[in-house]
């Protein structure tokens, strides 16, 4: 399978294939590395690669023969939906579509775990994003595997760890099928510390403007950050691919993390290098025709 993701990334989590079961979360970093731009920087490069990307998700568009997804996942305050506006802004709304994941509904929850992500698929030529996406089912539903009750599963299996591992194979399989019929697969995890989270969670209690992002549910999560740091880790080991790599950003300090995303992305089209179709000569000929026409109405 031809890879297009930039491997020399710092932030590039092996594959599991190469190093099964290497990363780990203790060892991935929250802040930027000491050489990283400052915030003056980090900004006037992220608005270079917008640029960049928006001439490039154009010829993605026109080609039309590949799509390209964006998995986003992190806990909670670690800046997904700002970062998704920042690095996306210069993408003709035409050519992106944004999925934002919560609570299954009656209806989603009569199907498998995978359907709704399905629905909610990249057409050739978008860029697709999931804010959130079919991982919360191998995250927030292990934290709290009394969610699996409303899931309507034939049959609860007694070593729940069995039950984990076939999901992981599931996720496996449907971004292998995906890889194979023309998705460019980019998952990244958005790596707030928790003392950061902490300070954005009383930024958002202090100030009236952003009163509306907190919910009193943060602070019960919270409570399971360990947990969650576990079902990060063992999701990412298990789905790191060449296929659909994870990214696994530092997100302290949100200038940067833009900035790395972008770039991320940035490259990966780089290196896809979508073409804008060629004329063949007969439509070539029709094309110079109407072109005369056109002029002589003039």
């Amino acid at each position: 399978m031809k890879l297009f993701t930039p491997a020399e990334s710092p932030w590039r989590v092996a594959s599991g294939d190469a190093k099964k079961g290497d990363f780990k979360v203790r060892h991935a970093r929250t802040a930027p590395p000491a050489d990283a731009p400052d915030k003056d920087t980090c900004q006037a490069l992220l608005a270079h690669c917008v640029e960049q990307l928006a001439e490039l998700q154009k010829a993605l568009y026109a080609n039309d023969h590949r799509s390209v997804l964006l998995v986003f996942q992190a806990m909670d305050a670690a800046g997904k939906d700002s970062t998704i506006r920042a690095v996306l802004s210069g993408i003709d709304p035409s050519g992106c579509q944004v999925k934002s994941f919560k609570q299954p509904s009656t209806l989603e929850l009569e199907h498998d775990f995978l359907w709704r992500a399905t629905l909610a698929l990249p057409e050739r030529g978008r860029i697709g994003i999931f804010n959130r996406s079919y991982y919360e089912e191998v995250l927030v539903t292990k934290v709290h595997p009394e969610l699996l009750d409303s899931q309507h599963l034939p049959k609860r299996p007694k070593d729940m760890d069995d039950f984990w591992a076939a999901r992981y194979e599931s996720i496996r399989d449907y971004e292998k099928h995906l890889a194979r019929n023309g998705t460019v697969i980019l998952k990244f995890w958005l790596n707030v510390s928790q003392e950061e989270q902490r300070r954005r969670f009383l930024e958002r209690l202090q100030e009236p403007e952003k009163n509306w992002k907190f919910n009193s549910s943060d602070i019960a999560e919270r409570e399971h950050w360990k947990d969650y740091m576990h079902t990060y880790q063992d999701a990412i080991r298990e789905t790191s691919r060449d296929h659909a790599p994870w990214y696994a950003i530092p997100a302290d300090d949100k200038p940067y993390m833009r900035l790395a995303v972008a770039q991320i992305i940035l490259d990966t089209l780089k290196a896809l290098d979508p073409q804008y179709p060629v004329l063949d000569p007969a439509e070539k000929k029709r094309f110079a025709a109407m072109k005369k026409r056109l002029n002589a109405e003039g």
